[in-house]
């Protein structure tokens, strides 16, 4: 890896999608992955430049209403409402001249914990053996995991089974470091591959991305396990536990419509670290 990997690079106050940022969906089509983290990193900027350190990301909202181009994007961002304890920013990106996507974060004050007793879960999802994903700083193809275990595997993953994912980041522009608010909002998009993937590859389009975050993570390599789905007449709601390699973080839940006609085929598909990727024979 190198540290210009990124999914974007900058023209002017523009944000221009690199090679990485492109979708299977479509050549001329921007995966969520990047769209939600270059989301993220304006509604963060926006809460750095009021001075607002001693909030942190609790919610992220994202809605994904028009197909994304690889074209350059414009970001606008609004403070609608400030507090002693809250900040809520919304960030719209627009690609020549028209609004493609919209987010909603919510940061909120750290304070003392109540005191009373709250259930919740005796047991929490785990990243893969050190022996399988060693600690990094740097980006890497995901892992997966179902029945067969964790891998880097694509095709050995295309089946029936509950998934989960472990991911190390891609830094949204070249020349900043990736915080962890970024690499989760980054990440979050992922829900749809394990709510979503199934024997024939995923056959879901996400619409929306909503992400709940209980602390912020400890670097930038974050997991998520699907916990539940629902789907009714081509409509499927996906959810998912987002943890790190100290425990939970939050959840994740996206709206998913059928998309059987563009399938995304992970049965021969292979990627390498420098985010290139290849088909492999049958």
């Amino acid at each position: 890896m190198t540290d210009q990997i990124s999914f974007f690079t900058h023209d002017g106050d523009d944000l221009v999608p690199t090679a990485l940022a492109c979708s299977m969906w479509s050549d001329d089509q921007m995966h969520g992955v990047a769209l939600s983290g270059a989301l993220a990193r304006a509604a963060e900027a926006t809460v750095v430049a009021a001075g607002r350190d001693d909030l942190r990301p609790a919610r992220f909202v994202v809605d994904l209403f028009k197909p994304a181009r690889m074209v350059p994007c414009t970001f606008a961002t609004e403070v609608v409402r400030e507090g002693s304890r809250i900040c809520l920013v919304d960030v719209t990106m627009s690609q020549e001249g028209q609004r493609v996507a919209r987010a909603s974060a919510t940061f909120l004050k750290p304070t003392a914990a109540a005191p009373g007793e709250v259930w919740s879960p005796e047991t929490h999802p785990e990243p893969p053996p050190l022996d399988v994903a060693p600690v990094t700083t740097e980006p890497r193809v995901p892992f997966f995991h179902s029945s067969v275990g964790w891998s880097q595997n694509f095709t050995e993953h295309q089946n029936a089974d509950r998934k989960a994912s472990w991911s190390s980041a891609i830094p949204v522009v070249p020349d900043e470091p990736l915080t962890g608010f970024q690499a989760a909002a980054a990440t979050a998009d992922g829900a749809s591959m394990v709510t979503n993937w199934g024997s024939n590859g995923v056959e879901y389009i996400n619409t929306d991305i909503a992400m709940t975050l209980a602390r912020a993570p400890e670097g930038t390599e974050i997991g998520l396990l699907a916990t539940d789905r629902v789907e009714v007449d081509g409509i499927a709601v996906g959810t998912a536990a987002m943890f790190d390699r100290c425990g939970p973080l939050g959840t994740v839940m996206v709206a998913a419509l059928a998309n059987a006609r563009r399938t995304v085929d992970f049965a021969q598909v292979e990627y390498t670290d420098d985010g290139r990727r290849r088909t492999t024979s049958a």
